[in-house]
């Protein structure tokens, strides 16, 4: 059994992070655990965990022009819009979200959901860093937000969220009920 108290590497490039390792924060609708930077990749790829409440909405409808995502389901039942397609996908299973595709995601369900999230290649997670800086999408002031998008390449559709919390049975951002 492996013990440590903090995520630990070494010159060779070892790495363990524990379940309570790595800088967290929130986005304001779901939140995230920084736990593979980019810099410790050689920018191949980046791993974060996004922990979501029962019936919580991701992220308004969205695309990334630089990167691709992966999206390995750990726990609960979470559901995706990947372009047209609606899925739901439960512990072990992988989304693929890739480049240039307008997608979202959300908890499905009424209890808890986790997922790691393989961003590809790294740099996007800056954003989410820059983004828990802000006080999350929901705090953030919009011009600040739209730049923070527009030098990641990310093209997000806000005006999607009240649609996306009524067709799929979500919780509106802030809705701690």
């Amino acid at each position: 059994m492996l013990q440590q108290t903090g995520a630990k590497a070494s010159g060779t490039g070892v790495k363990v992070v524990g379940p309570a390792d790595g800088k967290s924060g929130s986005l304001g609708m779901i939140g995230v655990r920084f736990m593979i930077d980019g810099d410790e990749t050689e920018g191949r790829f980046s791993l974060v965990e996004h922990p979501m409440a029962p019936r919580a909405l991701a992220a308004p409808l969205h695309r990334h022009l630089r990167e691709d995502e992966y999206s390995f389901v750990l726990e609960g039942s979470v559901g995706a819009l990947l372009g047209d397609e609606v899925v739901i996908a439960g512990p072990g299973d992988l989304l693929f979200k890739p480049r240039n595709q307008w997608h979202t995601f959300w908890n499905a369900g009424d209890e808890p959901a986790r997922i790691l999230e393989i961003i590809a290649p790294s740099g996007f997670e800056r954003f989410f860093d820059e983004l828990v800086g802000l006080g999350g999408a929901v705090n953030a002031d919009p011009r600040a937000l739209a730049e923070l998008c527009e030098r990641y390449g990310l093209e997000m559709q806000p005006d999607t969220i009240p649609g996306l919390i009524e067709r799929f049975g979500l919780r509106a951002p802030g809705d701690t009920a």
